[in-house]
């Protein structure tokens, strides 16, 4: 592992949030609910803290009896940083660390949310360590095959230039339209609650340099895998608005995964807009409820 240069966060936690050791790295973590009811793990894609798994959400999931957790990828949020460019790790290491946090919290077993680039993290965890997986969930994620196809041109034209990392104001400008892109258009959309959660972001981040760029840099070890390796029951979430990953990606998804299901959500591009919350909360409850009435 090579050397993480970003200092601890300046600022304190906030409440609810600890860092917990994984091996050589810190992670910050945030759990609703009781330990006792099933546990939802959220793993969220490149460059977005565990923010983006909006509290609100959360709580509702936690509501419906579940243990929900979300935490901090390395470069992301008040987790563990690299110099910008250079990721001290791999895809299987972001692997390892979703595991890590379930040893810290002294969850044997999961289910497993995977959002983006984070479907690599659960396909990882599925075929590897399938003791550890009660069920699995992948939202606005691929199988990466070739004939698939690519992001729209809509939404390179509506992602601006990089930002000064040193200018938070352009950053946050940054954040907020690439998200706007991302949606695809999204009736759903809501401008102003992207941008309040995108400042919150930004001003938690140990190094925002180094989460704009980092996830993209590592080395994607784990794409070996088999998606039709996978045994746990498995549920496919996807946007029919999706401009990173077309709708046909969740589809290509769901006939690679034995047994899986596949939930549209209509009107959602690349996100989890909060207008579809009541479509989405019920659905994932449905499928990690296992035995439970």
């Amino acid at each position: 592992m090579t050397d993480h240069l970003s200092p601890r966060p300046s600022h304190r936690l906030s409440h609810g949030e600890k860092l917990i050791e994984v091996d050589d790295v810190e992670l910050c973590v945030e759990t609703f609910g009781n330990p006792a009811d099933p546990a939802i793990l959220l793993v969220d894609g490149a460059a977005a803290s565990m923010l983006w798994w909006e509290t609100g959400l959360c709580a509702r999931i936690a509501q419906g009896g579940r243990y929900v957790i979300r935490y901090d990828n390395r470069d992301t949020g008040r987790s563990t940083g690299y110099p910008p460019g250079r990721p001290g790790y791999t895809y299987t290491d972001l692997a390892g660390d979703a595991l890590g946090v379930l040893d810290a919290l002294d969850v044997e077993r999961a289910h497993i949310v995977c959002r983006s680039m984070a479907g690599g993290i659960g396909l990882i965890v599925g075929v590897d360590h399938p003791d550890r997986v009660e069920s699995l969930t992948f939202v606005s994620t691929s199988t990466g095959e070739d004939g698939l196809p690519p992001s729209s041109d809509e939404l390179a034209a509506g992602i601006p230039a990089d930002p000064d990392p040193a200018d938070q104001d352009a950053v946050v400008d940054f954040v907020v339209a690439s998200a706007h892109a991302c949606s695809g258009g999204s009736p759903y959309f809501d401008e102003s609650a992207t941008r309040t959660l995108v400042e919150q972001d930004v001003a938690r981040a140990r190094d925002i340099a180094s989460t704009l760029v980092n996830h993209y840099a590592m080395s994607f070890d784990g794409s070996s895998r088999d998606f039709a390796a996978l045994r746990a029951p498995t549920l496919v979430v996807h946007g029919d608005h999706d401009p990173v990953l077309p709708l046909p990606h969740g589809q290509a998804l769901c006939a690679a995964v034995p047994g899986a299901t596949l939930l549209v959500l209509e009107g959602a591009g690349h996100d989890l807009p909060k207008p579809l919350w009541d479509v989405f909360v019920p659905a994932l409850l449905r499928h990690t409820a296992g035995g439970r009435t």
